[in-house]
């Protein structure tokens, strides 16, 4: 009999879930809010710079925890799948192609963070250039970063709808959880189209349009880790999909 396996094993994917989706939460505002919130001065290049180079570890350390994150997101994205195919395997399908190419952008824009600090060294054709045409130029890089991130930002958005449905839908989630996690779809959609539509909004006001996705993404995190899955109707549902 493998009856242990089949009734732990959802169990199992939750709370390696709800691990990997506290290390995203806390490594994103570690990101935002310690590491670019304490070196990125919002319309001073030359500041920037500056910040830029008297605190390279610190930006270097963003970069990597940005990366890791991205490597904890695809696995997380995997569990999502094993956890919410039971419901509608196209639709689970379809919210982790949208997960996988957001990833995908995010990582590609970090690599915009180690661009801004190449004209802040020390290269010999570096020279050609004036001290705040290399400052512009590092902080034009940090704005691209802003900007892909916006875009995976929008993909991202397009994943939580469908996943909020799915587990509104599955049975063994709470209802109430497929609800709060919609709120993050919305948040992420809006705030990515006013980066687009009306940028100095968007900037001005990113934390209160984006903020709440928080509380979708706090709650689906702590009940991963706290109660988990009800196999009993995890299980039911898969049998019943097959």
């Amino acid at each position: 009999m493998t009856n242990d396996n089949t009734t732990t094993s959802p169990q199992v994917y939750a709370r390696i879930g709800g691990v990997l989706y506290l290390i995203t939460i806390v490594l994103g505002a570690v990101g935002e809010l310690f590491v670019r919130g304490n070196i990125v001065v919002t319309g001073d290049a030359a500041a920037t710079a500056a910040n830029l180079r008297s605190m390279e570890s610190l930006w270097r350390f963003g970069i990597a925890s940005e990366m890791f994150s991205g490597i904890c997101t695809i696995i997380l994205g995997l569990i999502l799948y094993v956890l919410l195919k039971p419901v509608n395997k196209n639709l689970a399908l379809l919210a982790t192609f949208f997960n996988l190419i957001a990833i995908g952008v995010q990582t590609a824009y970090a690599l915009q963070l180690v661009d801004a600090l190449l004209p802040l060294g020390n290269a010999t054709y570096l020279k050609a250039f004036t001290p705040d045409q290399l400052n512009a130029m590092a902080t034009m890089s940090i704005e691209a970063h802003a900007n892909g991130f916006g875009l995976a930002l929008l993909l991202f958005g397009c994943f939580f709808p469908i996943a909020a449905y799915l587990i509104f839908k599955s049975g063994y989630f709470p209802k109430a959880l497929g609800i709060l996690y919609l709120i993050p779809g919305l948040s992420y959609l809006t705030s990515s189209f006013a980066l687009i539509l009306a940028p100095d909004f968007a900037q001005r006001f990113y934390f209160v349009i984006a903020g709440p996705a928080l509380i979708g993404e706090a709650a689906l995190c702590l009940w991963l880790i706290v109660k988990g899955v009800n196999v009993a109707k995890w299980e039911k549902r898969l049998a019943e999909s097959d």
